[in-house]
Order: structure tokens, then sequence, then C-alpha cells
């Protein structure tokens, strides 16, 4: 190949259009001025990826950003489009959701909106909530297979049906004054629905999933919530097919699952809380009830992350109430407080058939002297063959507690990792090699790797 030779513009128009349909419509657009062929290539890419950011700030802002959509909207206006994906959150754009609607009725697959969500009055700047409505035909697009909206609003389309929707990623969405428009009934209306992500809004007092095909379910963790603020809302969700949930912070005050009879993974990161930032009164009757509840629908999951917040929580409750056996789970991934690992052997004992076990804990010395780890979880017997301790600070005895407990009691323990948070200084290998060889003559069979 010559030096400087343009292959990319020997390739056909349809293959260089998906090319740049991977790239922001800012980047396409410069484009066009490698060629005269070039010049009006990026007005047959099928798709558009804009942010009102890249459009000069100034008066006619809007007008701008509304000019440039139409043009490209209406240039080979019989074609299909593929992805229509806008951030105007920065400004209030009037009958913008009209332009929205002219792309979906284009056969859109992706629809990615970031809408405003407050316009400043101009004599007293004062903000107000500033709410855009997603078109009607949005509920039934026979062509989507991606919605992520974020601070839009959804209204009652009478009808939902959205037969193509794979995904969808609603953060803190606005439902209308009704109340009739609800999660629960945007999701009945896409059933082959596979992925939802959801920001939930604080208006709604219950919010329902019911799909027989969502597999994987997420609420992220919210930054926005107050520190004084009471929850006062329910989460139910029913999905037979769930394969995977993540439920971070704690954004409901009440969590009920139902029929999660497929799931394999889930990640927590919640507290049971009535409050944010307080944990549970292990004497509140219907909290334990619910906690009990919780615990038993997802016992049938395979692998799971728990965070510090949810081992504090299932301490609290184990003092009250009796954590049940997961069964079928394999794989556990724990944030464990260094205070609470006298709660670890009644942790894993819940975890009959764990066969790989990580722990991530800090262990001062000043903690680890007040502790003793005595019980011997069922799993140590017969299961337990992969262990990695992470956060480990020294190679002090009192630090090398928890090692130690693994590989004394751990009948078909294979591997070992202990993870250290920056090797100490004052060690030289031969120091190091001489406890390790310690380690291993308490369980000659198990590989013991050290990670600084």
């Amino acid at each position: 190949v010559m030096p400087g030779f343009d292959r990319i513009s020997e390739l056909p128009e349809s293959l260089i259009s998906q090319i740049l349909l991977h790239l922001p419509t800012k980047a396409s657009v410069k484009t066009s001025v490698l060629s005269t062929r070039w010049k009006n290539l990026w007005l047959n890419v099928p798709g558009l990826d804009l942010n009102c950011r890249d459009f000069p700030f100034q008066n006619n802002n809007e007008k701008l950003l509304i000019d440039f959509i139409d043009r490209f909207l209406q240039f080979n206006n019989e074609s299909r489009l593929q992805k229509f994906k806008v951030d105007y959150s920065r400004d209030k754009i009037i009958k913008f959701s009209d332009r929205i609607g002219d792309a979906i009725s284009r056969g859109i697959r992706v629809l990615d909106v970031e809408s405003n969500t407050y316009y400043r009055d101009a004599d007293d700047c004062i903000d107000y909530p500033c709410i855009e409505f997603m078109p009607l035909n949005l509920y039934s697009c026979k062509t989507l297979v991606s919605l992520k909206l974020s601070y839009s609003g959804l209204e009652d389309p009478g009808f939902v049906y959205l037969p193509c929707l794979k995904f969808m990623h609603l953060r803190e969405v606005r439902w209308d004054s009704s109340g009739t428009m609800n999660l629960e009934k945007l999701v009945s209306g896409c059933p082959v629905l596979e992925e939802l992500i959801y920001l939930h809004d604080d208006k709604l007092v219950v919010t329902r999933v019911r799909s027989r095909s969502l597999k994987r379910f997420s609420i992220p963790f919210r930054h926005k919530l107050s520190l004084f603020r009471r929850v006062t809302q329910t989460f139910e969700i029913d999905a037979p097919g769930l394969e995977y949930m993540s439920l971070k912070a704690d954004h409901f005050d009440r969590i009920v699952v139902k029929n999660l009879t497929s799931l394999f993974m889930i990640d927590l990161d919640i507290k049971f809380i009535v409050g944010f930032g307080w944990m549970f009164d292990p004497e509140d009757l219907p909290k334990r009830n619910e906690i009990r509840d919780f615990l038993t629908g997802i016992s049938s999951v395979r692998h799971m992350v728990i965070s510090h917040n949810t081992v504090k929580a299932l301490d609290l409750y184990s003092k009250v109430g009796l954590i049940p056996k997961f069964n079928n789970l394999s794989r556990v991934e724990a944030a464990f407080p260094s205070s609470l690992l006298q709660f670890l052997p009644a942790f894993l004992e819940s975890f009959p058939n764990l066969k790989h076990l990580i722990l991530e804990t800090e262990c001062p010395v000043e903690v680890m002297e007040k502790f003793e780890l005595v019980n011997v979880p069922r799993c140590f017997v017969s299961t337990l063959e992969h262990v990695e301790i992470k956060g480990l600070f020294d190679w002090g005895e009192q630090d090398m507690k928890i090692a130690s407990y693994f590989l004394e009691n751990s009948a078909v323990l294979k591997k070992l990792i202990l993870s250290f948070m920056g090797c100490p200084q004052h060690y030289s290998e031969s120091d190091i090699y001489e406890e390790l060889n310690k380690l291993t003559k308490r369980s000659p069979r198990c590989q013991i790797i050290i990670r600084c």
C-alpha cells in the first residue's frame, strides 16, 4: 500500500455510512471537508448522535439545532433511520418531541434522549421544572430495539405495544399526573424485553416489574438522595426468566421478589432501610419478615456479590432471624467489614455448597486481636476449593488469623490467594518466603498465591 493512499474512500457509500453511524454526528459532519465526494456523505448516515452543547451558545441556539435536525430528516426523507440519539439537557427546546416523533416514524431501532429538566425564568432567575413528554407514536413503534430516556416525560397513550424492544434504560423519567401510566404498564407492553435499568422517580408509591421475558434488571446507585428523606416506596419484581439482578443503594423501603426461579447472579448494595442512611431496627417485626421473604425469594441464586452495607444488615438480621440456606450458591464476592469478621462463620454457614469465595476486608491488628474464628461452616468440609482474601495489611500473626482459619479448617481447599494493600517494606523476600512456608505447612495440598 502506498503511503497516504486513501483506502476508505474506495469503499461503497453504504459501508461508509455504517462506519460513520458509530461516530457522533459532529465528527461525521467534519468528514465533509475531506473531498468533494465526502461533502454530503454525512447526510446519508442512517442515524443522528447530537449534543446541544456542540452548537454555538447564543440566543438562536434552539433554532440552529432544530434547523440542523430538520435538514437531516428532510434529506432522503423516505429512508429509514437506525439511531436517534440527542442530549438537549442544557436547553428547553419547544416542540422538540415532534422531531423525536418524526425520527420514530422513520423506523428507528435505537432511541436515546436526555431531556431538559428545568427552564429559567428570565425575570427572576428562578428554575422551574419542565417536562418534555415523549411523542405518542413511541408507544407503538414496531422497530425499536433499544430505548434510553433520561428526565423525559411519559404519558398514558391508552395502549402500549413495543414488539421488538429488548433493552430499556429509564433514568428519573416523569410519569403523567393521571396515575394510569407507570413502569408496570410500560413493561407489560414489551413482550421480548430482556434488560431493564431503572433509576426511579420519587412520586410513585409502588413500582412493579412483571415480565416473563426479562433476563437482566438493575437499579443503579442514586446520588441525589437526601440524608433526611424518609423512604416510603415499595418495589416489586415478578420475573421467572430473570438471570441477573443488581440493587444498589436504598431507593425503596420495601422490596418484594416473586418467582425468581432462574436467577443466576445477584449484586446487592442495600441495607433494608426505612430512611436514607439508617440501618433497620432488628426489633421491627415487619422489616424482619420482609428481609426473610426477600432472602428466601433469591435463595436459588448461584453467584452473589454483596457489599459491606448488606453484610451489616445481614449481621443485624442474624441476631433475630435465621438466614435461609442458599443451596445452589457456588460463588460469593463479599466486602466484609473487619469489625464484623466474627459474623463470617455464620454468614458462610448459609452457603453449604460454596466453591469459590472472594473476601474483601481490612484487617488492622487492633481489630484482629478482638475476635476468634471457631465455628466451621459446612462448605469447608466438602466444597470450598478457592478462596481469595483482599485488603490484608501485614504478615503478623494477628493479621494472618483469617488466612489460617481457612487453611486449618477447609478440608478440600485447593487455592488460597492473599492480596495485600502493598507489601510491607520491612519484609525481605526471605521473610516473605518463611511466612509463606509456615502457611503452606498448615495445608500442604493447597496452593498459596501472594499478590501485592
